[in-house]
């Protein structure tokens, strides 16, 4: 039989259970709501779209960090690029995302950017180049900061930059030499030896105006990337892009970057020499002008003089040998093949890289257009072979008349010879140029056609020379 105390007793037990899960549920929707909030501000987001194609998250910008083994210094950077886009957030209110790019790490750098709030996207193709490619592609901001792994850089400065593009540039680099190296922070050959020296190649090369054209604090915007099409692996991917930029017309700023000592435990991944050259390659790769045109005109240009010379020197005084020799005037001839040959490799290359999407035609492509294509240089090469051949029956006509004498000069069978070598070298330089350019025999046209539909910018030295 229940007494009245043990039915109180029971209500109260009742009453105090009832209140207990009342007050689970209240702190299971606050540590919901404060779930929610903490991943809002792992990305900074006030209102966070989809992306209509890939179902991805739509932000506004991504710190993008290759890794190969950087659990040591990991953490500083990922924390300093959580505080900038904080502060990106506060001044621009964009979203962003912490993107780490690793590279196949071992030492377990994956779990820690994981545990850190960070998104890990895995490359497998080996390289500098290779890890911060696959990172951008993969990346979901609108803006994309791109910064070393070792602590070397503080991120919190790449808020400038950001701000730089919200401003209309494309790309925008920073300047270790604006804004301060410490001490050991940069090898005294690196700063005072490769990068001035490469820098500054780089300016006379492709007409631009950076400062420091190697930092690896720098940003740009996914639009950039995508017009850029980098196809760097290893550390020429830093110069690709400046090179690239330039050369599409992009809209370069710059604003200072600080180079602290990294935080690693052991040697860097830069390997001075081995990456100094294949930045020196890479700039002579992308520029058809040195390497190949302007050679041409100096080589073309010296041996014309010293043919002309000695055509003049036959005709004023014949009979007499030239007063520089024969050697000259067969050395004379070789200049001229070798120039004409190196222009049409420039032009080919010039062609390949308007095709290639990064590079804008020259103005001297419109010009020619209407007069150089295949039939026409099929034309020139098929009558300078013809004329070739007639001058060196002429040679052997005159040796016959001789009684098979020593002639008094060798310049006729010089030129003879010349004009057969630029004649197949025109008829195979036709056909070379139809097939780079999409097997069109009109080859300058498309080139030409691009040109119109591009808005040229300044600074460009290709437009400032007319050449390839």
């Amino acid at each position: 039989m229940t007494t009245g105390g043990s039915l109180a007793n029971e209500g109260a037990a009742g009453l105090y259970a009832w209140t207990e899960i009342c007050d689970s549920l209240v702190n299971l929707h606050e540590f919901v709501n404060r779930t929610l909030d903490a991943r809002a501000a792992s990305t900074t987001t006030r209102s966070v779209t989809l992306d209509g194609t890939s179902g991805h998250p739509r932000l506004g910008v991504t710190f993008v960090i290759p890794c190969l083994n950087e659990v040591l210094s990991l953490s500083v950077c990922i924390a300093a690029c959580q505080d900038a886009l904080g502060l990106i957030a506060a001044r621009y209110g964009l979203t962003g995302e912490v993107v780490v790019a690793d590279n196949g790490s071992t030492d377990g750098s994956q779990a820690l950017a994981e545990s850190l709030g960070a998104r890990v996207i895995s490359v497998p193709e080996k390289g500098y180049g290779a890890a911060l490619r696959g990172g951008f592609q993969g990346a979901w901001g609108r803006y994309l900061v791109m910064g070393d792994a070792d602590g070397s850089y503080d991120f919190r400065e790449a808020v400038d930059m950001v701000g730089a593009l919200i401003d209309g540039a494309d790309l925008c680099m920073g300047s270790r030499f604006k804004g301060g190296i410490k001490p050991g922070a940069m090898p005294w050959k690196n700063r005072y030896i490769g990068n001035p020296l490469l820098t500054g190649l780089l300016n006379i090369l492709f007409g631009s105006k950076i400062d420091d054209a190697h930092c690896g604090l720098r940003a740009l915007t996914r639009d950039c990337f995508d017009r850029l099409a980098l196809e760097g692996d290893g550390m020429e991917f830093a110069s690709e892009m400046v090179i690239k930029a330039v050369l599409k017309g992009e809209v370069i700023a710059e604003r200072p970057a600080t180079l602290s000592p990294d935080l690693r435990d052991r040697p860097p991944h830069l390997r001075p020499w081995r990456d100094g050259w294949r930045h020196l390659r890479y700039l002579f790769m992308l520029s058809p002008w040195w390497v190949f045109s302007l050679p041409a005109m100096i080589l073309a240009g010296g041996g014309v003089l010293i043919l002309g010379a000695a055509g003049a020197f036959a005709l004023l005084r014949p009979g007499a040998p030239f007063f520089f020799g024969d050697y000259w005037v067969v050395l004379a001839g070789a200049l001229v093949g070798l120039g004409h040959l190196a222009a049409i490799m420039g032009m080919a290359t010039h062609l390949h890289q308007v095709k290639a999407g990064y590079r804008r035609a020259a103005s001297w492509v419109a010009r020619l257009a209407p007069f150089i294509n295949l039939e026409s240089m099929l034309i020139v090469g098929g009558l300078l072979t013809v004329l070739g051949f007639a001058d060196l029956l002429g040679v052997v006509y005159a040796w016959s008349a001789r009684d098979f004498t020593r002639a008094a000069t060798v310049l006729p069978a010089v030129v003879g010879v010349l004009f057969m070598t630029l004649g197949a070298q025109s008829v195979l330089g036709g056909f070379l140029l139809a097939i780079l350019s999409g097997n069109q025999a009109g080859f300058l046209a498309p080139a030409a056609q691009a040109r119109l539909r591009v808005v040229p910018s300044s600074g460009s030295p290709e437009d400032l020379r007319d050449a390839a």
